[in-house]
């Protein structure tokens, strides 16, 4: 009767545990799960079945018909089987449940009372209606309550005391059953043992074989739910591992192979895992360990890996045996390279975000000064307030120009080219020709040589070559290596056909700008020539070199 109860109780533990599994798979798993849960619940009751009837003595030798013995197994593992997949199906509602519990207690009772017509004795056997109807609602209630426990995974607490009320419930069907026998001795019946399988023979084999088919789909079902953890650590780019204290054996998933390198079948020891760390990481690993077991605490450490422009997050928990002394640690490894990458991003990007508060300070301040320079200059050498106004507007609108064009290339560099088109365009065509190599000035220049093309086009725009529509305009540029590493630009400004030029009485605030900005902002020199023809004007600058970002500017 223990044995039988044990049986019982155990198969009811294995079975909801194999049901719990198929929460986790879809499609043909599934139904696999569902069949392996069906075999575990029918095994354990038709098992515990033919055990108890190790205890029952009618008074002459006993034995069990093969065929009905067997139809007894497939009625208990069929009639679970169809419950179980009834019941456990997605949107299973309780109505269903119950009527599934129903048909498997039917068939529950079914078995029990086909293995009893395997019985080979002596003694007839009669059955009182009411303890069999009591049997067969016990069944019913038993197996309604197993289906409502499995359609929804558990704690081990919780389940583990529905597996022993389902499998106290299972044996008390079946004593519930036994209690509803009358026995009748068979007048002349011979007292020789008949033909069959040996009760106790039959006992002990299908309690051996039960325990072991129990044992191996706990097993199965334990391995499965490994396979799953496993294999959603891999998809989440996930490493798994495990860390020996004592022997300082290591195992490590195929993931955490590949993050450190290496393929998913190469060999991986704790010397391969210390190997890619540096001196000063490894020892911030071994405190990190020895940490880990003198207090408990989660271990939760960040490498560089040597050699490797990769960061990994190692985590991990010491577990103790059965003396509370560390034995192995469990944990994971997270590639972080990307979080490390998005902080040296961010950190540049706010470094970037200073300078260029800073440049942007500095260069208003400087435009401010220019604009509060050009301002004076043009106001002693109007004549009336509209002059004043029209030449102050015209070299502001210059001076935005510029900005415009730096500001497209991200205050970087820009276009000699760019810089004429600018001042040129509102002329025909045919009235200029620019021509020379492609330019890139750095934004300090780029604005002293914006301004300068300005004062020179305004000037020939009112008194020089584009003044007339026989006037010319022409602006050739190139670039003179002239050693030391620097290399000299040279622009050529040359008028014709304009009206006749001859040498100003006095200096004008655009040629004393032109020569300031060359000079101050260029570092060159300005020559003008007043020949009868047109007016020239020869820049010579050194090129300043144009860094990848241009932080402090000024003019």
């Amino acid at each position: 009767m223990a044995l039988s109860l044990a049986v019982a109780v155990l198969g009811s533990w294995t079975a909801l545990d194999l049901a719990s599994r198929v929460q986790a798979h879809i499609g043909r798993a599934r139904l696999v799960w569902i069949s392996t849960a069906a075999i575990a619940m029918g095994l354990s009751i038709w098992s515990m079945h033919f055990i108890a009837m190790l205890g029952f003595d009618p008074g002459s030798p006993v034995a069990y018909a093969p065929g009905l013995t067997v139809l007894s197994l497939a009625l208990a593992i069929g009639s679970t089987w169809g419950a179980f997949l009834a019941a456990t199906r997605p949107g299973a509602r309780l109505a269903g449940v119950l009527v599934a519990g129903a048909v498997m207690g039917l068939g529950i009772c079914a078995m029990h009372y086909v293995g009893m017509a395997a019985l080979r004795t002596a003694v007839a056997l009669d059955y009182r209606p009411s303890l069999v109807a009591l049997s067969l609602a016990i069944a019913i209630v038993a197996s309604s309550v197993g289906l409502m426990v499995a359609r929804r995974p558990r704690a081990a607490a919780s389940r583990l005391l529905a597996a022993g009320l389902l499998g106290v419930a299972i044996a008390g069907m079946h004593y519930t059953a036994m209690a509803a026998l009358d026995l009748t001795p068979i007048a002349g019946a011979s007292v020789v043992a008949p033909l069959g399988v040996p009760p106790f023979l039959l006992g002990v084999g299908v309690a051996a074989g039960t325990l072991l088919i129990l044992f191996l789909a706990t097993m199965a079902s334990l391995y499965d739910q490994r396979g799953n953890i496993l294999q959603a650590l891999d998809a989440g780019g996930v490493g798994y591992w495990e860390y020996d204290l004592r022997s300082q054996a290591l195992q490590a998933s195929s993931q955490v192979k590949t993050l450190f390198g290496l393929r998913g079948d190469d060999d991986f020891t704790l010397n391969d895992w210390l190997g890619n760390l540096s001196p000063e990481d490894r020892t911030r690993r071994d405190r990190a360990v020895e940490s880990a077991q003198r207090t408990g605490a989660d271990y939760d450490v960040e490498y560089r890996l040597a050699g490797q422009d990769r960061w990994i997050n190692v985590r991990g928990q010491v577990i103790y045996d059965q003396r509370g002394r560390p034995a192995r640690m469990i944990g994971v490894v997270l590639d972080v390279t990307d979080r490390h990458q998005a902080f040296v991003a961010v950190t540049a990007s706010e470094q970037r975000h200073r300078l260029l508060t800073n440049e942007l300070n500095h260069r208003v301040k400087n435009t401010l000064a220019s604009i509060q320079s050009i301002a004076r200059a043009t106001a002693r050498r109007a004549t009336s307030v509209g002059e004043f106004r029209e030449t102050f507007e015209d070299r502001l609108l210059a001076l935005s120009a510029t900005h415009n064009i730096l500001t497209q290339a991200s205050w970087e560099a820009a276009e000699i080219g760019d810089l004429l088109a600018q001042e040129t365009a509102p002329y025909p065509g045919e009235q200029v020709s620019v021509a020379g190599p492609s330019i890139r000035l750095a934004p300090r220049q780029a604005l002293a040589l914006g301004m300068v093309f300005h004062e020179l086009t305004t000037n020939a725009a009112k008194y020089g070559a584009l003044s007339t529509a026989a006037g010319r305009l022409n602006v050739r540029w190139a670039i003179l290596d002239v050693g030391g590493g620097t290399p000299l630009l040279t622009l050529e400004w040359r008028e014709t056909g304009g009206p006749v030029v001859s040498p100003p009485a006095q200096t004008g605030f655009g040629s004393r700008l032109v020569k300031t900005s060359v000079a101050q902002d260029m570092a060159g020199t300005v020559a003008f020539e007043f020949n009868p023809a047109g007016l020239v004007c020869r820049i010579e600058a050194p090129l300043q070199s144009i860094p990848e970002r241009e932080t402090m500017l000024g003019f």
